[in-house]
C-alpha cells in the first residue's frame, strides 16, 4: 500500500474536520416527528442558529428563522394557520415560502421575507438541511436505498466528543488490531458513494477484532459482513450480520457548543409485509437494538472525551485518514449564521478598508 503518513499532509490541516466553528453543508436531525402534531410549532437552536418547525392542519412541515423582522418577535409562541405562521406579538403572517402576507395594522403585506430551509420526515425524524435549496438526498443505508424501511428510534444522549472524532472509531483499525492483536491485522476498504458520502468495508473472519460480536458467534461460524457508511461528516450508519440477516444502526450527530456532540441512534430494517412481518420486523429492531448496546459499550470509554491531536498516523490509521480528506473536500459551513467561510485572500484586511487610494 503506497500511502504517505507524513503529519504535514492534506489530512493534518484541520478545514472541517473537528473544527468547533463550522459543519459540513447537509441534513441534520432536529426533533422527533411524535413531538410536533398539526396545527403546532416547536422551536430549537440547531448548530448555532434559533429556528422554527411547524406542521400545518394538514401536514406540511415547514421550516424558517426563529425571529420576525419587526420587533424581533419569537415565531415560536406564533399561531400556525394553514401553511402560514402568524407572530404572536403584531400579527404579521408569513407563509411557507417565508413571505410576508398580511400586515393587520396596514391592511396589506409589506416586501419582507423571512429565511427558510427545506426540511424532510424519515425515520421516526424531521431532519433540515442547512445548506441551498440545491440539496443532496436524505441519509440512506446504499442497499437500501430503494426499500421501504421500519424504523424505531433510541434514548439519545450527549457526549464531550466533537461529531466527526466520535465517527473515527467505528472505523479505528488500529484500536481493533490492539484488541485482538492475535488476529490478521484489519484494514478497511474504502468506497466513495457521493461527494457527501463514504463507506468503508470489512469481512470480520474466525476471532478477529470486534470483541461484541463474539454472542453471534455462539451460532453462527461463518464470516460476518461489517459496513460503515458515513453522510456529511457527521450521520454514520452500521451494517453488520452475516448474508442472511444484516443489521443496520445510524447514529446521526450535530454539533454543540464546546465540541459536543448530541448523538441520536435509529434502528432499522427492510420492511417486511403480511403476517410475517407483523412478527419479524420488531424483533429485527429488538436485536439491532441490543447489538447496538454491545457497540456503544466499546465506544463508551474512548468517546467520552478526547481532544484528537493526530500526531503520528500509522499504517492502521489509513481509513481515518480516508475519513479526514472526504470530510474536508465538503462544503463547510459557519456556526450559528450557516454560511460559507470568507476565503483568507477575499477579506479586507485595515490597510484596504482606510486607505485612500
Amino acid at each position: 500500500m503506497d500511502v504517505n503518513y507524513q503529519p504535514e499532509h492534506s489530512y493534518h490541516k484541520q478545514k472541517v474536520f473537528n473544527h468547533p466553528q463550522r459543519f459540513i453543508e447537509g441534513w441534520y436531525w432536529a426533533i422527533h416527528s411524535r413531538s410536533l402534531k398539526k396545527g403546532k410549532v416547536k422551536s430549537l437552536e440547531l448548530l448555532g442558529r434559533e429556528i422554527i418547525i411547524y406542521r400545518s392542519p394538514e401536514g406540511q412541515l415547514i421550516c424558517c428563522d426563529a425571529y420576525c423582522p419587526h420587533m424581533g418577535a419569537h415565531l415560536g409562541k406564533g399561531i400556525v394557520e394553514g401553511g402560514s405562521i402568524r407572530c404572536s406579538s403584531h400579527g404579521w403572517k408569513f407563509d411557507a415560502e417565508g413571505i410576508c402576507v398580511e400586515v393587520p395594522c396596514l391592511g396589506e403585506p409589506l416586501p419582507l421575507k423571512i429565511k427558510t430551509w427545506p426540511v424532510e420526515e424519515k425515520y421516526g425524524l424531521i431532519w433540515v438541511w442547512t445548506g441551498k435549496i440545491s440539496q443532496q438526498s436524505l441519509p440512506y443505508i446504499p442497499e437500501l436505498e430503494l426499500q421501504e424501511c421500519a424504523s424505531i428510534l433510541g434514548a439519545s444522549f450527549v457526549k464531550n466528543c466533537h461529531p466527526n472524532v466520535v465517527m473515527i472509531n467505528a472505523i479505528d483499525a488500529h484500536r481493533f488490531n490492539t484488541i485482538n492483536p492475535w488476529s490478521r491485522e484489519i484494514l478497511f476498504d474504502k468506497q466513495e458513494l457521493n461527494h457527501n458520502a463514504i463507506q468503508f468495508h470489512h469481512t470480520i473472519q474466525g476471532s478477529e477484532g470486534f470483541w461484541w460480536l463474539n454472542w453471534i458467534r455462539w451460532f453462527y461460524k461463518h464470516n460476518i459482513n461489517y459496513n460503515i457508511c458515513y453522510w456529511y461528516g457527521s450521520i454514520g450508519i452500521i451494517t453488520i450480520g452475516p448474508e442472511f440477516l444484516h443489521l443496520y444502526i445510524m447514529f446521526a450527530l450535530r454539533l454543540l457548543p464546546g465540541k459536543k456532540s448530541a448523538i441520536q441512534p435509529i434502528f432499522i430494517t427492510k420492511k417486511r409485509s403480511g403476517l410475517i412481518g407483523n412478527f419479524c420486523n420488531p424483533f429485527v429492531l429488538i436485536l439491532t437494538k441490543i447489538v447496538s448496546i454491545f457497540f456503544m459499550k466499546g465506544n463508551r470509554r474512548i468517546v467520552r472525551q478526547i481532544p484528537f491531536d493526530f500526531q503520528t498516523p500509522t499504517r492502521a490509521d489509513l481509513s481515518i485518514i480516508q475519513f479526514i480528506q472526504h470530510i474536508n473536500k465538503q462544503k463547510s459551513l459557519l456556526w450559528r449564521t450557516w454560511q460559507e467561510p470568507i476565503p483568507p485572500a477575499t477579506r479586507p484586511n485595515n490597510r484596504d478598508i482606510f486607505t485612500n487610494d
